[in-house]
């Protein structure tokens, strides 16, 4: 058994925090790359005092002002307003290009539902730390820091690192604004653990293979989780391991706070973690535009890959909408199979299904949600004039046509 440093470590974390400063990523492009999108305009701080300059660049979670005088002020982009934020996030191209740097606080909302989603970079994996008398042997990526009770061979590392950073890249891409996530020293913190008993004496949940750790913002993993397994004296990585669990948990972490209050977490939370863990991974590349298929297979059966299906069958009764989606989490996850699988269903049928599959009313309702709107209230981006008992049916009978009798009713 390893020593108790990384439970210390987690205990450390005594002040929860629900709502995270949002940061900028290490390093921005100057903005003469991008030529014409130099303009003149007003900009306005949330105190509401505005001032005429030119976005010269962004750096270390600023932005660089040329005022008319010539002068040049920087000026933190967090104390912007809204739509400056807006302005300085679409500076830089898509966010499914992993070649370009993205602003993080950026809301992406307008951006096109990525198709597929390719991580060919190094995921740039360094070592921080390997103190083997207090076994904490410290790794980061570009994105994460490992923080292990073991010591993992550099190639070790790089293996699940992709994944990690293949994930990331895909949440971000997504047009849901998903950039949260607590980060430590700008690194979003996962916790590895040489055995399950010293993952769940940490605080890992028995029956879980990995966790979000909800307020730390932390994802605890025990190794044999990521396919890392014992050979000899070190360690090797068993790259046709299933993925699932963890993609799960990286989505809860780089899901807003926002978007974990009454009326959203559970059905929308839980089933927008289904939607990116049920996507086809393989090899650095989640195929976007084929997981309707594996969607329906893992909320029917046992999964495209025969593991982790919820197996509800084609014919599923769930009770009133509003009730489901306004349920205590505690009784959401008392019925996990089935309300994990139908808030899959749900989040699917406002992604692609409803109205034109534009995903215009969900992405209305979690702008609603980023601007700090009352969350049940916001309920009604959702209906957009609908009641509960039409929306009701427009889901039934959209799921129909896929061949799922979905229904609703006490």
């Amino acid at each position: 058994m390893g020593d108790s440093s990384l439970e210390k470590r987690v205990r450390r974390h005594r002040v929860l925090e629900m709502k995270i400063a949002k940061r900028i990523y290490l390093t921005l492009f100057l903005l003469a790359t991008f030529g014409s999108a130099v303009e003149v305009r007003i900009w306005t701080d949330l105190q509401g005092r505005k001032v005429e300059a030119t976005l010269v660049k962004v750096e270390d979670g600023s932005v660089i002002l040329k005022l008319n005088n010539g002068n040049e002020l920087p000026y933190l982009i967090d104390k912007l307003s809204v739509e400056d934020r807006k302005y300085v996030a679409g500076v830089f191209v898509s966010l499914s290009d992993p070649k370009k740097v993205i602003a993080e606080d950026a809301l992406n909302f307008d951006h096109p539902w990525p198709e597929r989603i390719t991580f060919s970079e190094d995921p740039e994996v360094n070592t921080v730390t390997e103190d083997t008398d207090k076994k904490r042997f410290i790794y980061e990526s570009a994105n994460y820091r490992y923080v292990c009770n073991v010591r993992l061979a550099s190639s070790v590392v790089k293996g699940f690192a992709v994944m990690f950073e293949t994930t990331h890249l895909y949440c971000r891409s997504l047009p849901l604004a998903l950039n949260e996530g607590k980060k430590d020293n700008k690194k979003h913190e996962i916790l590895l653990f040489e055995y399950f008993e010293d993952y769940v004496k940490a605080g890992g949940p028995p029956s879980s293979s990995g966790a979000f750790v909800s307020g730390l913002g932390v994802v605890m993993v025990p190794l044999t989780s990521l396919g890392v397994k014992p050979v000899g004296s070190g360690y090797m990585l068993d790259r046709d391991k299933s993925s699932d669990t963890l993609a799960h948990e990286l989505t809860h972490q780089l899901t807003p706070a926002n978007y974990y209050g009454i009326g959203v977490r559970g059905w929308f939370s839980e089933g927008l973690a289904e939607y990116v863990s049920t996507t086809p991974y393989r090899a650095g590349s989640y195929n976007v535009r084929g997981n309707q298929k594996a969607i329906i297979d893992s909320v029917t059966g046992s999964g495209s890959d025969g593991r982790g299906g919820r197996n509800l069958g084609t014919k599923i009764h769930l009770s009133a909408l509003k009730t489901f989606m306004l349920q205590d989490y505690r009784d959401f996850t008392e019925q996990s199979t089935l309300n994990y699988g139908c808030g899959l269903l749900i989040t699917n049928y406002f992604f692609h299904m409803d109205g034109d599959g534009d995903a215009k009313r969900i992405k209305a309702y979690l702008k609603a949600l980023q601007e700090d709107k009352d969350a049940v209230k916001s309920l009604e981006y959702l209906l957009d004039g609908r009641s509960f008992e039409k929306l009701e049916e427009d889901i039934t009978k959209a799921w129909g046509r896929k061949g799922i009798d979905f229904t609703f009713g006490n």
